[in-house]
């Protein structure tokens, strides 16, 4: 299945190419993803980066439930409150 580059396939022969580079892909990378795992497993403090990565990831929910949940207060409204409290406590 070896061609020049300038020369292309049928449809059928692109479709097994993709489908080819794609299972190396994820072949490679599922590789690499358990010698990380390995790696990990081997650690003595793999516990305690669990928790950390809990701790994150929850840190990182909050954050993206923050942002998305409620909306910020309006910026004139803010500011006319600012404005308010002011003249409040300067008695006028």
């Amino acid at each position: 299945m070896t061609r020049e580059s300038g020369s292309r396939g049928g449809l059928d022969e692109r479709a097994v190419l993709l489908a080819a580079g794609l299972a190396d892909l994820a072949v490679s990378t599922l590789g690499s993803g358990l010698g990380l795992v390995r790696g990990l497993l081997r650690r003595s403090d793999t516990v305690e980066m669990a928790a950390e990565a809990e701790r994150d990831l929850e840190a990182r929910g909050r954050l993206v439930l923050d942002r998305y949940a409620s909306p910020p207060p309006a910026h004139l409204e803010v500011l006319a409150r600012h404005v308010l409290a002011r003249r409040a406590g300067d008695g006028g």
